[in-house]
């Protein structure tokens, strides 16, 4: 039987996970003298959120193990071929989703990355898991880098970046998922418009909260 490619990655993946675990504390420290209000402004402010993400460019910001495994489940499970994912970080989760694809067959993976330290870390990590063929990293503003050049159809998604941002994203988005297209909306509490969007009846999804801070939606119409 083949190995999963999921599975010959378990060690880079826990790795990875390991560093962004011992970085919380110096996470936490570039946001030490912000009140818990000014963090809230500046999480959900479509300008603001620079300001914030500029102090966190060294930081992994990974999605949880849990969220990992669900997100190559997703993949495999709905045997996706196209994927966009906003907010690359160090490629956790691209990793994860990539793995999906490689083990579906093949497929093309748009990330984008507003820090360039960034990107060019998510670069090393996927090439050491050997996946860079089928990703491709966008760098800059994703309201810009996500506008043009997308698939046709589009089978699953990843919001992670700037959570004020997940209306406009999904605006971009939204012409390219079809009927059973997947979105997973990591720390979606901290998006409240998207959350109403997607909750909302007759918006054509079907949406539901998982797990601590993920919200999984489901193109319907």
């Amino acid at each position: 039987m083949t190995i999963p490619t999921i599975t010959s990655l378990a060690p880079l993946l826990e790795r990875l996970f390991d560093e962004a675990e011992a970085a919380n504390g110096a996470t936490l420290a570039a946001v030490a003298d912000l009140s818990d209000a000014d963090r809230a402004r500046l999480m959900r402010s479509k300008t603001d959120y620079r300001d914030l993400y500029g102090r966190l460019k060294e930081a992994p910001l990974a999605v949880s193990r849990e969220t990992g495994r669900l997100l190559y489940m997703l993949a495999r499970a709905s045997r996706a071929r196209a994927i966009v994912e906003f907010g690359t970080s160090f490629g956790i989760s691209t990793l994860h989703l990539a793995a999906g694809l490689r083990d579906n067959g093949g497929g093309h993976l748009i990330t984008s990355e507003f820090e360039p330290s960034k990107a060019a870390r998510a670069r090393q990590n996927l090439i050491a898991g050997g996946l860079i063929d089928l990703v491709q990293i966008r760098e800059g503003d994703a309201l810009k880098t996500l506008s043009i050049d997308l698939p046709d159809t589009i089978d699953l998604v990843l919001l992670d970046g700037a959570k004020a941002l997940y209306p406009d994203i999904l605006d971009l988005l939204e012409g390219h998922l079809g009927p059973g297209a997947i979105i997973v909306a990591d720390n979606a509490d901290d998006s409240p418009d998207y959350l109403a969007r997607v909750r909302a009846p007759g918006s054509g999804y079907m949406s539901t909260p998982f797990a601590e801070d993920v919200e999984l939606s489901v193109r319907i119409g």
